[in-house]
């Protein structure tokens, strides 16, 4: 059995393609060849842990991973994201890896999955990116977003000036021009590329401003209690995508638009079906398009299991 601690994942991570890995899993979890039951959750006083777990068929492991979101760390001084991953065989059951990655693991997949429905249902002109949010998803969304886009220009939308000032310093460096706001009304006005990444608990984009070829990929809200988007955003969307269409049933900004009336299970499509082809993405420059990522165990599997074959062969 191996332990990978955070350190040796951070050295890895740079050497790995990711997207294509992921891109696979999630057109294996559409092709029914994963299984992924519901997502455990403790909902604490302080914060919450999200307990996810599966497998691919044709794969030699297991995974189970443990994330935890603090998010009253960061006036402490801590990282509001915590958690492992472990790493079973599918043949013997013998646990082959423990992943001290401190919810690094799971930050990273879900800024690649965020590059992987911009990749396949942004508009090909994106003329500025919006970031609502200013925390480690907020980085990492764009960070990524480099490989799909060639936009540089940014508004990031925050709670306070000090939040937005580190965001600009932290971001501008890698190549980007940093706008920044406290009006989100101003991010759906000048971008058609939006990502949001809060644990918002009520909507932060009103259907108001929603702007024609305007595609939005919200990542935050992955409980049945949060929400970023007004509901009759996706009720205007011309294009509503889950990552899971049976876990955003239950969670995130579909389970939300469904409970308003304003979708139904039938205008869902998935992700990996649209990646595989059998569904349609992005059709035109004018389309509405929404992707809903509450997370799937399917990531989690297979960015742990890239990050375990890496250091055995490099070991």
């Amino acid at each position: 059995m191996q332990i990978i601690t955070l350190a040796q994942i951070k050295d890895i991570l740079p050497a790995l393609d990711l997207m294509p890995a992921i891109e696979a899993g999630f057109v294996a979890y559409s092709a029914g060849q994963a299984v992924v039951p519901p997502v455990g959750e403790l909902l604490l006083d302080k914060g919450e842990v999200h307990i996810k777990y599966g497998f691919l068929h044709d794969e030699p492991y297991y995974v189970i991973k443990i994330a935890s979101g603090f998010y009253g760390n960061p006036q402490l001084g801590l990282p509001s994201s915590n958690g492992l991953m472990l790493l079973f065989s599918q043949r013997t059951g013998e646990l082959v890896s423990i992943l001290l990655d401190e919810g690094m693991l799971t930050d990273t997949r879900t800024a690649v999955a965020g590059a992987i429905a911009a990749k396949y249902l942004a508009p090909k002109r994106v003329r500025r990116i919006g970031i609502v949010g200013t925390g480690i998803q907020a980085r990492l969304q764009l960070q990524h977003l480099k490989g799909v886009t060639a936009c540089r220009d940014v508004l990031v939308w925050g709670r306070g000036d000090a939040q937005l000032s580190r965001y600009r310093q932290d971001m501008g460096p890698l190549g980007f021009t940093i706008g920044t706001t406290q009006d989100t009304a101003e991010i759906m006005d000048s971008c058609n590329l939006i990502v949001t990444t809060t644990p918002a608990e009520s909507p932060l984009l009103e259907v108001a401003g929603l702007q024609r070829g305007t595609h939005i990929t919200a990542v935050g809200s992955d409980a049945p209690h949060k929400q970023e988007l007004d509901a009759a955003i996706l009720g205007r969307a011309d294009l509503v995508v889950a990552d899971s269409i049976s876990q955003c049933l239950e969670r995130g900004e579909i389970y939300q638009a469904i409970e308003a009336r304003e979708i139904r299970e039938a205008d869902l499509v998935e992700l990996g079906d649209v990646i595989g082809g059998k569904a349609k993405g992005r059709e035109d420059e004018e389309q509405i398009s929404v992707a809903d990522l509450t997370g799937v165990a399917v990531q989690d599997m297979q960015i742990a299991s890239s990050v375990y074959k890496e250091s055995t062969i490099n070991g």
